[in-house]
C-alpha cells in the first residue's frame, strides 16, 4: 500500500509540473507576441471577455475533472487534460482500448491501457494536423466544393452521435431520461445551441440522479 500511495505521489508531482509547464506554453504566445508587437490587450475588453469564457468553460472543466479521472486514471488524466480534446478524442480512446483488452477501470492496469490509449491518439491527431497543415492549400478547392459542405456542416453531429450510440447502449435506463430532457430543450428553446456549455453539466447531473435511482431500485448495478 505505501509503494502504491508513492507511485501516486510521483505521479501528481510530474503531472503538475508537465500542466503548469503547458499553461507557461499556451501562456507564452500571446504575451510574446505583446511584447515584440507593443500591443497589448485593452483591460476592460480582455475582462469582459475573459469573465463570459470563464463562466462557461470553468464548470464545464470541473465537471469533466470529476467525471473523466475515474475513467483515465492518474497518468491519462494528466495527459489528457494537457492534449485537450478529451470529449470526442481522449476518453472514447481510453474506454475503447480498456474494453478491447477487458481491463477494469480504476484499477493499475486499467491506468496504463488508458494512458497508452491517450497517448497515442496525441500522437495520431498531431500527425493528422501536421499533414493538413501542409496540405490545406492545395486542397483547398476541394475542401471547399458544395459537394463536401454538407459534409463538413454535420461532421459535429455524426461524431458524437457515434460516440453517443456506443454508450447509450451501455446503459440506455441511464441515458433515457436525459437523452429526452436534452433532445426537448434543445428543440423547444430557439437559439439553445449557444447554451452546450452549460447544459453539459446539467445533463451530467440529469444522469447521476438517475443512476442513484435506477441504482437504489435495484434496476442496474
Amino acid at each position: 500500500m505505501e509503494h502504491r500511495r508513492s507511485e501516486f505521489d510521483q505521479l501528481h508531482l510530474e503531472g503538475r509540473i508537465w500542466m503548469l509547464g503547458a499553461l507557461g506554453l499556451f501562456l507564452s504566445v500571446p504575451l510574446l507576441s505583446s511584447l515584440i508587437t507593443g500591443v497589448w490587450p485593452v483591460p476592460a475588453m480582455f475582462l469582459a471577455g475573459f469573465v463570459a469564457t470563464a463562466v462557461i468553460f470553468w464548470p464545464v472543466t470541473t465537471i469533466e475533472v470529476f467525471t473523466f479521472t475515474p475513467m483515465l486514471g492518474v497518468g491519462g488524466s494528466y495527459l489528457g487534460f494537457v492534449t485537450g480534446n478529451l470529449t470526442s478524442l481522449k476518453v472514447p480512446a481510453a474506454l475503447n482500448a480498456q474494453d478491447a483488452l477487458k481491463v477494469e477501470k480504476g484499477t493499475p492496469e486499467g491506468d496504463v491501457i488508458a494512458t497508452i490509449a491517450i497517448a497515442a491518439s496525441s500522437i495520431v491527431t498531431s500527425l493528422i494536423i501536421l499533414v493538413g497543415a501542409l496540405l490545406i492549400i492545395p486542397l483547398t478547392p476541394l475542401l471547399e466544393s458544395e459537394a463536401l459542405k454538407p459534409a463538413f456542416d454535420n461532421i459535429i453531429p455524426a461524431l458524437f452521435g457515434a460516440l453517443g450510440i456506443v454508450y447509450i447502449s451501455k446503459r440506455f435506463m441511464v441515458a433515457l431520461v436525459p437523452l429526452i430532457f436534452m433532445s426537448v430543450f434543445f428543440i423547444v428553446v430557439p437559439g439553445s445551441g449557444d447554451l452546450v456549455g452549460i447544459m453539459v453539466p446539467v445533463g451530467v447531473v440529469i444522469s447521476l440522479s438517475m443512476a442513484r435511482i435506477l441504482y437504489k431500485k435495484g434496476m442496474i448495478q
